[in-house]
Protein backbone atom coordinates (compact mmCIF):
# COMPACT_ATOMS: atom_id res chain seq x y z
CA UNK A 1 0.00 0.00 0.00
CA UNK A 2 3.03 2.66 1.03
CA UNK A 3 4.86 1.65 -1.97
CA UNK A 4 1.62 2.14 -4.30
CA UNK A 5 0.97 5.61 -2.46
CA UNK A 6 4.56 6.56 -3.45
CA UNK A 7 4.04 5.56 -6.91
CA UNK A 8 0.81 7.97 -7.16
CA UNK A 9 2.75 10.77 -5.47
CA UNK A 10 5.65 10.55 -7.88
CA UNK A 11 4.02 9.96 -10.91
CA UNK A 12 1.49 13.13 -10.32
CA UNK A 13 4.16 15.32 -9.17
CA UNK A 14 6.31 15.01 -12.21
CA UNK A 15 3.04 15.94 -14.05
CA UNK A 16 2.30 18.78 -12.18
CA UNK A 17 5.80 20.02 -12.50
CA UNK A 18 5.52 19.58 -16.61
CA UNK A 19 2.17 21.87 -16.85
CA UNK A 20 3.98 24.91 -17.46
CA UNK A 21 5.13 23.25 -21.07
CA UNK A 22 1.84 23.32 -22.08
CA UNK A 23 0.47 26.10 -20.60
CA UNK A 24 -1.29 27.42 -23.50
CA UNK A 25 -3.75 24.42 -23.18
CA UNK A 26 -3.90 24.62 -19.81
CA UNK A 27 -4.51 28.16 -19.59
CA UNK A 28 -6.96 27.98 -22.24
CA UNK A 29 -9.01 24.96 -20.19
CA UNK A 30 -8.48 26.77 -17.15
CA UNK A 31 -10.55 30.14 -18.71
CA UNK A 32 -13.30 27.85 -20.06
CA UNK A 33 -13.86 26.16 -16.71
CA UNK A 34 -13.51 29.70 -14.91
CA UNK A 35 -16.27 31.24 -17.18
CA UNK A 36 -18.92 28.05 -16.60
CA UNK A 37 -18.02 29.10 -12.71
CA UNK A 38 -18.51 32.26 -13.23
CA UNK A 39 -21.35 32.31 -15.20
CA UNK A 40 -23.29 29.75 -12.91
CA UNK A 41 -22.39 31.55 -9.54
CA UNK A 42 -23.87 34.58 -11.63
CA UNK A 43 -26.77 33.52 -12.54
CA UNK A 44 -27.87 31.48 -9.58
CA UNK A 45 -26.59 34.64 -7.12
CA UNK A 46 -29.55 36.49 -8.29
CA UNK A 47 -32.06 33.38 -6.98
CA UNK A 48 -30.25 33.44 -4.08
CA UNK A 49 -30.66 37.17 -3.41
CA UNK A 50 -34.39 37.39 -4.86
CA UNK A 51 -34.95 34.37 -2.46
CA UNK A 52 -33.33 36.07 0.44
CA UNK A 53 -34.95 39.71 -0.32
CA UNK A 54 -38.52 37.90 0.52
CA UNK A 55 -37.43 35.93 3.23
CA UNK A 56 -35.80 38.58 5.43
CA UNK A 57 -39.52 40.17 6.09
CA UNK A 58 -40.53 36.80 7.10
CA UNK A 59 -40.38 36.37 10.48
CA UNK A 60 -42.02 33.09 12.53
CA UNK A 61 -44.18 35.58 14.73
CA UNK A 62 -46.03 37.47 11.79
CA UNK A 63 -48.94 36.21 10.15
CA UNK A 64 -50.92 37.40 6.98
CA UNK A 65 -54.78 36.47 6.30
CA UNK A 66 -56.36 36.49 2.90
CA UNK A 67 -59.47 36.41 1.36
CA UNK A 68 -60.31 32.45 1.22
CA UNK A 69 -58.74 30.92 -2.16
CA UNK A 70 -56.74 33.93 -2.77
CA UNK A 71 -52.86 32.64 -3.78
CA UNK A 72 -51.93 36.54 -3.58
CA UNK A 73 -53.07 39.84 -2.20
CA UNK A 74 -53.84 40.61 -5.62
CA UNK A 75 -56.52 37.81 -5.65
CA UNK A 76 -57.63 39.07 -1.93
CA UNK A 77 -61.17 40.76 -0.53
CA UNK A 78 -61.53 41.82 2.62
CA UNK A 79 -64.30 43.60 4.12
CA UNK A 80 -63.53 46.40 6.98
CA UNK A 81 -66.18 44.06 9.39
CA UNK A 82 -63.63 41.33 8.42
CA UNK A 83 -60.56 42.97 9.06
CA UNK A 84 -61.50 43.64 12.49
CA UNK A 85 -62.72 40.25 13.68
CA UNK A 86 -59.27 38.99 12.42
CA UNK A 87 -57.42 41.91 14.59
CA UNK A 88 -59.36 40.73 17.78
CA UNK A 89 -58.76 37.51 17.61
CA UNK A 90 -56.70 35.27 19.89
CA UNK A 91 -53.53 34.96 19.47
CA UNK A 92 -52.76 38.13 18.37
CA UNK A 93 -50.34 40.54 20.19
CA UNK A 94 -51.81 43.63 21.84
CA UNK A 95 -50.66 46.96 23.10
CA UNK A 96 -52.08 49.55 25.04
CA UNK A 97 -53.15 50.90 21.57
CA UNK A 98 -54.87 48.21 20.52
CA UNK A 99 -54.26 44.54 18.48
CA UNK A 100 -50.61 44.71 16.54
CA UNK A 101 -52.64 44.18 12.93
CA UNK A 102 -53.11 46.22 9.90
CA UNK A 103 -55.78 45.94 7.23
CA UNK A 104 -53.71 46.95 4.03
CA UNK A 105 -54.70 47.62 0.30
CA UNK A 106 -52.05 46.44 -2.42
CA UNK A 107 -52.23 48.35 -5.75
CA UNK A 108 -49.62 48.52 -8.40
CA UNK A 109 -48.37 51.87 -10.27
CA UNK A 110 -45.94 52.79 -13.10
CA UNK A 111 -42.91 54.50 -12.22
CA UNK A 112 -39.93 55.00 -14.68
CA UNK A 113 -36.72 53.31 -13.75
CA UNK A 114 -33.41 55.53 -12.85
CA UNK A 115 -31.11 53.38 -14.94
CA UNK A 116 -33.39 53.32 -18.47
CA UNK A 117 -35.82 55.12 -17.71
CA UNK A 118 -38.82 52.95 -19.00
CA UNK A 119 -41.90 52.08 -17.18
CA UNK A 120 -41.80 49.38 -14.66
CA UNK A 121 -44.91 48.12 -11.76
CA UNK A 122 -44.40 49.17 -8.42
CA UNK A 123 -46.29 48.02 -5.47
CA UNK A 124 -48.21 50.54 -3.24
CA UNK A 125 -49.44 49.47 -0.13
CA UNK A 126 -52.21 51.39 1.89
CA UNK A 127 -51.31 49.96 5.31
CA UNK A 128 -52.80 50.62 9.20
CA UNK A 129 -51.14 52.54 11.99
CA UNK A 130 -49.66 49.41 13.45
CA UNK A 131 -47.82 48.29 9.79
CA UNK A 132 -44.37 49.48 11.03
CA UNK A 133 -44.88 47.52 14.18
CA UNK A 134 -46.60 43.95 12.97
CA UNK A 135 -43.13 44.23 10.45
CA UNK A 136 -40.80 44.74 13.16
CA UNK A 137 -37.63 45.83 10.95
CA UNK A 138 -39.17 48.74 9.31
CA UNK A 139 -37.45 52.00 10.22
CA UNK A 140 -37.53 55.79 9.11
CA UNK A 141 -33.55 56.15 7.91
CA UNK A 142 -34.78 59.87 5.87
CA UNK A 143 -37.61 62.19 6.26
CA UNK A 144 -40.39 61.18 8.80
CA UNK A 145 -43.76 58.63 8.57
CA UNK A 146 -46.69 60.17 6.39
CA UNK A 147 -49.28 61.78 8.43
CA UNK A 148 -53.09 59.71 8.33
CA UNK A 149 -55.41 61.04 5.91
CA UNK A 150 -52.90 62.92 3.87
CA UNK A 151 -52.06 62.58 0.44
CA UNK A 152 -48.20 61.52 1.57
CA UNK A 153 -45.82 58.21 0.86
CA UNK A 154 -43.40 56.77 2.27
CA UNK A 155 -40.91 54.95 -0.07
CA UNK A 156 -38.82 51.96 0.82
CA UNK A 157 -34.94 52.37 0.13
CA UNK A 158 -34.61 49.93 -3.06
CA UNK A 159 -37.87 51.20 -4.55
CA UNK A 160 -36.19 54.75 -3.69
CA UNK A 161 -32.69 53.43 -5.53
CA UNK A 162 -34.31 52.25 -8.94
CA UNK A 163 -37.00 54.03 -9.75
CA UNK A 164 -37.43 58.04 -10.27
CA UNK A 165 -39.79 60.79 -8.57
CA UNK A 166 -38.77 59.33 -5.02
CA UNK A 167 -36.70 61.31 -3.58
CA UNK A 168 -37.83 62.75 -0.68
CA UNK A 169 -39.99 65.98 -0.90
CA UNK A 170 -40.29 64.71 -4.56
CA UNK A 171 -44.10 63.76 -5.75
CA UNK A 172 -45.19 61.07 -7.59
CA UNK A 173 -48.57 61.34 -9.46
CA UNK A 174 -50.81 58.14 -9.38
CA UNK A 175 -54.66 59.01 -11.44
CA UNK A 176 -55.92 62.27 -10.66
CA UNK A 177 -53.38 62.61 -7.34
CA UNK A 178 -50.40 63.42 -6.47
CA UNK A 179 -48.19 62.01 -3.38
CA UNK A 180 -45.99 63.80 -1.85
CA UNK A 181 -42.66 61.85 -0.42
CA UNK A 182 -42.03 62.32 3.08
CA UNK A 183 -39.79 59.65 4.26
CA UNK A 184 -37.61 56.90 2.96
CA UNK A 185 -37.65 53.60 5.21
CA UNK A 186 -35.51 50.64 5.42
CA UNK A 187 -37.30 47.01 6.09
CA UNK A 188 -34.08 44.91 7.15
CA UNK A 189 -33.27 44.33 3.21
CA UNK A 190 -36.40 42.11 3.04
CA UNK A 191 -39.45 42.90 0.29
CA UNK A 192 -40.83 45.65 1.83
CA UNK A 193 -37.80 48.15 0.95
CA UNK A 194 -39.55 47.28 -2.81
CA UNK A 195 -42.53 49.19 -2.23
CA UNK A 196 -43.97 52.57 -1.24
CA UNK A 197 -46.66 52.94 1.58
CA UNK A 198 -49.40 55.56 2.55
CA UNK A 199 -52.41 55.58 4.72
CA UNK A 200 -55.05 53.08 3.58
CA UNK A 201 -57.86 55.35 4.27
CA UNK A 202 -56.56 57.38 1.79
CA UNK A 203 -55.52 55.06 -0.98
CA UNK A 204 -59.14 53.33 -0.87
CA UNK A 205 -60.51 56.66 -2.39
CA UNK A 206 -58.12 57.36 -4.64
CA UNK A 207 -58.80 53.49 -6.09
CA UNK A 208 -62.43 53.75 -5.53
CA UNK A 209 -61.76 50.63 -3.25
CA UNK A 210 -64.71 51.72 -0.05
CA UNK A 211 -64.11 50.00 3.10
CA UNK A 212 -62.55 46.80 1.38
CA UNK A 213 -58.76 45.50 1.93
CA UNK A 214 -57.25 43.07 0.54
CA UNK A 215 -54.91 41.40 3.69
CA UNK A 216 -54.33 41.60 7.57
CA UNK A 217 -51.09 41.46 9.00
CA UNK A 218 -50.98 40.34 12.18
CA UNK A 219 -48.04 39.77 14.74
CA UNK A 220 -48.42 37.61 17.09
CA UNK A 221 -48.12 36.94 20.80
CA UNK A 222 -45.60 34.06 20.58
CA UNK A 223 -44.33 32.36 17.11
CA UNK A 224 -46.31 29.16 18.96
CA UNK A 225 -49.67 31.26 19.04
CA UNK A 226 -49.88 30.88 15.34
CA UNK A 227 -51.93 27.53 15.70
CA UNK A 228 -54.05 28.96 17.96
CA UNK A 229 -55.51 32.28 15.96
CA UNK A 230 -55.58 30.12 12.53
CA UNK A 231 -58.24 28.11 14.44
CA UNK A 232 -59.98 30.77 15.66
CA UNK A 233 -60.62 32.36 12.83
CA UNK A 234 -60.98 28.98 10.87
CA UNK A 235 -63.93 28.20 13.08
CA UNK A 236 -65.39 31.34 13.05
CA UNK A 237 -68.57 30.90 10.69
CA UNK A 238 -68.38 35.20 9.73
CA UNK A 239 -64.65 34.49 8.29
CA UNK A 240 -64.16 32.66 5.02
CA UNK A 241 -60.11 33.28 5.50
CA UNK A 242 -56.80 31.45 4.50
CA UNK A 243 -53.58 32.37 7.28
CA UNK A 244 -50.29 31.82 6.12
CA UNK A 245 -47.19 32.32 8.19
CA UNK A 246 -45.37 35.48 6.65
CA UNK A 247 -42.20 33.41 5.73
CA UNK A 248 -44.61 31.28 4.23
CA UNK A 249 -46.19 33.05 2.45
CA UNK A 250 -43.38 35.02 0.94
CA UNK A 251 -41.61 31.72 0.32
CA UNK A 252 -44.58 30.42 -2.08
CA UNK A 253 -44.34 34.38 -3.49
CA UNK A 254 -40.86 34.09 -4.19
CA UNK A 255 -40.58 30.10 -5.89
CA UNK A 256 -41.80 30.45 -9.33
CA UNK A 257 -39.67 33.49 -10.09
CA UNK A 258 -36.23 31.34 -7.94
CA UNK A 259 -36.80 27.94 -9.54
CA UNK A 260 -36.65 29.43 -12.87
CA UNK A 261 -33.54 31.43 -12.74
CA UNK A 262 -32.32 28.49 -11.16
CA UNK A 263 -33.15 26.21 -13.73
CA UNK A 264 -31.74 28.95 -16.51
CA UNK A 265 -28.62 29.36 -15.00
CA UNK A 266 -27.90 25.37 -14.60
CA UNK A 267 -28.71 24.89 -18.21
CA UNK A 268 -26.61 27.90 -19.23
CA UNK A 269 -23.83 26.17 -17.13
CA UNK A 270 -24.34 22.74 -18.46
CA UNK A 271 -24.41 24.03 -21.79
CA UNK A 272 -21.03 25.90 -21.31
CA UNK A 273 -19.43 23.18 -19.11
CA UNK A 274 -19.83 20.95 -22.06
CA UNK A 275 -17.59 22.98 -24.22
CA UNK A 276 -14.83 23.25 -21.16
CA UNK A 277 -15.07 19.38 -21.31
CA UNK A 278 -13.95 19.14 -24.64
CA UNK A 279 -11.55 21.55 -23.60
CA UNK A 280 -10.21 19.19 -20.70
CA UNK A 281 -10.24 16.57 -22.84
CA UNK A 282 -7.59 17.70 -25.71
CA UNK A 283 -5.39 19.02 -23.08
CA UNK A 284 -5.13 16.06 -21.02
CA UNK A 285 -4.98 13.79 -24.33
CA UNK A 286 -2.22 16.37 -25.64
CA UNK A 287 -0.54 15.50 -22.27
CA UNK A 288 -0.89 12.25 -22.84
CA UNK A 289 0.58 12.00 -25.98
CA UNK A 290 3.20 14.49 -25.15
CA UNK A 291 4.19 11.97 -22.23
CA UNK A 292 3.95 8.68 -24.28
CA UNK A 293 8.30 7.20 -23.82
CA UNK A 294 7.81 9.09 -20.04
CA UNK A 295 4.79 6.85 -18.99
CA UNK A 296 6.08 3.96 -20.73
CA UNK A 297 9.35 4.08 -19.36
CA UNK A 298 7.84 4.29 -15.96
CA UNK A 299 5.24 1.14 -16.85
CA UNK A 300 8.52 -0.52 -17.26
CA UNK A 301 10.39 0.56 -14.35
CA UNK A 302 7.50 -1.13 -12.45
CA UNK A 303 4.49 1.62 -12.00
CA UNK A 304 1.07 0.08 -12.14
CA UNK A 305 -1.35 1.85 -14.40
CA UNK A 306 -3.78 2.69 -11.87
CA UNK A 307 -0.88 5.36 -10.08
CA UNK A 308 -0.96 6.56 -14.36
CA UNK A 309 -4.60 6.74 -14.31
CA UNK A 310 -4.72 8.63 -11.16
CA UNK A 311 -2.22 10.83 -11.60
CA UNK A 312 -3.59 12.02 -14.93
CA UNK A 313 -6.74 12.65 -13.29
CA UNK A 314 -4.77 14.66 -10.68
CA UNK A 315 -3.61 16.61 -13.23
CA UNK A 316 -6.54 17.57 -14.92
CA UNK A 317 -8.58 18.22 -11.50
CA UNK A 318 -5.41 20.62 -10.17
CA UNK A 319 -6.13 22.55 -13.60
CA UNK A 320 -9.78 22.64 -13.30
CA UNK A 321 -9.62 23.82 -9.55
CA UNK A 322 -7.77 26.98 -10.44
CA UNK A 323 -10.13 27.83 -13.19
CA UNK A 324 -12.94 27.17 -10.57
CA UNK A 325 -11.45 28.88 -7.73
CA UNK A 326 -10.35 31.65 -10.30
CA UNK A 327 -14.26 31.88 -11.49
CA UNK A 328 -15.28 31.41 -8.29
CA UNK A 329 -13.38 34.52 -6.69
CA UNK A 330 -14.46 36.95 -10.09
CA UNK A 331 -17.83 36.36 -9.66
CA UNK A 332 -17.82 36.66 -5.86
CA UNK A 333 -16.04 40.25 -6.18
CA UNK A 334 -17.84 41.32 -9.20
CA UNK A 335 -21.34 40.64 -8.25
CA UNK A 336 -21.68 39.75 -4.33
CA UNK A 337 -24.28 42.55 -3.18
CA UNK A 338 -24.82 44.37 -6.21
CA UNK A 339 -27.99 45.92 -6.52
CA UNK A 340 -30.84 45.07 -9.18
CA UNK A 341 -34.84 45.03 -9.63
CA UNK A 342 -36.97 41.81 -11.22
CA UNK A 343 -40.52 41.60 -11.34
CA UNK A 344 -41.95 38.73 -9.12
CA UNK A 345 -44.52 37.40 -11.21
CA UNK A 346 -47.04 36.35 -8.73
CA UNK A 347 -47.68 40.23 -7.84
CA UNK A 348 -46.36 41.65 -11.24
CA UNK A 349 -44.48 44.30 -8.85
CA UNK A 350 -40.93 44.78 -9.07
CA UNK A 351 -38.75 43.70 -6.08
CA UNK A 352 -35.80 45.35 -5.02
CA UNK A 353 -32.81 42.84 -4.10
CA UNK A 354 -28.54 42.32 -3.69
CA UNK A 355 -27.29 39.69 -5.44
CA UNK A 356 -26.22 36.74 -2.73
CA UNK A 357 -22.83 34.63 -3.38
CA UNK A 358 -23.35 32.73 -0.71
CA UNK A 359 -20.45 30.53 0.51
CA UNK A 360 -22.73 27.19 -0.08
CA UNK A 361 -22.67 28.54 -3.85
CA UNK A 362 -19.44 29.04 -4.15
CA UNK A 363 -18.62 25.35 -2.90
CA UNK A 364 -20.96 23.66 -5.39
CA UNK A 365 -20.13 25.75 -8.32
CA UNK A 366 -16.54 24.64 -7.35
CA UNK A 367 -17.17 21.62 -7.02
CA UNK A 368 -18.68 21.37 -10.39
CA UNK A 369 -15.88 22.45 -12.00
CA UNK A 370 -14.05 19.62 -10.16
CA UNK A 371 -16.73 17.22 -12.20
CA UNK A 372 -15.58 18.48 -15.34
CA UNK A 373 -11.91 18.35 -14.48
CA UNK A 374 -12.14 14.68 -12.89
CA UNK A 375 -15.09 13.80 -16.32
CA UNK A 376 -12.16 15.59 -18.79
CA UNK A 377 -8.86 13.56 -17.80
CA UNK A 378 -10.79 10.05 -16.86
CA UNK A 379 -10.56 8.56 -20.97
CA UNK A 380 -7.05 10.43 -21.65
CA UNK A 381 -5.82 8.19 -18.09
CA UNK A 382 -7.48 5.26 -19.12
CA UNK A 383 -5.49 5.63 -22.71
CA UNK A 384 -2.31 6.57 -20.81
CA UNK A 385 -2.57 2.98 -18.66
CA UNK A 386 -3.31 1.44 -21.81
CA UNK A 387 -0.16 2.08 -24.13
CA UNK A 388 1.55 -0.76 -25.30
CA UNK A 389 5.17 -0.20 -23.10
CA UNK A 390 7.07 -1.87 -25.75
CA UNK A 391 5.10 0.42 -29.02
CA UNK A 392 5.75 3.65 -26.66
CA UNK A 393 9.43 3.13 -25.68
CA UNK A 394 9.96 3.04 -29.75
CA UNK A 395 8.28 6.47 -30.02
CA UNK A 396 10.81 9.75 -30.66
Amino acid sequence: MINWLSQVGSVTFFNVRTIPQRKGAAITTAVGIAGVVAVLVGVLSIAEGFRAAMAVSGPADVAIVLREGADSEMTSGLSREETRLIADASGVARTPEGPVASAELFVIIDLPKRSTGTDANVALRGVGSMAARVRGDVRIITGRPFEPGRNEVIVGAGAARAFAGLDLNGRISVGDTEWEVVGVFSGGGGASESEIWTDSAVLQPAYHRGDSYQSVYAKLASPDAFQEFKDFLTTNPQLKVKTLRLSDYLADQSSMLTTFIERIGVAIAAMMALGALFGALNTMYSAVAARTREIATLRALGFGSSPVILSVLFESLAISLVGGIAGAALAYFALDGFKASTINWQSFSQIAFAFAVTPPLLVAAILWAAVIGLLGGLFPAIRAARLPVAAALRET
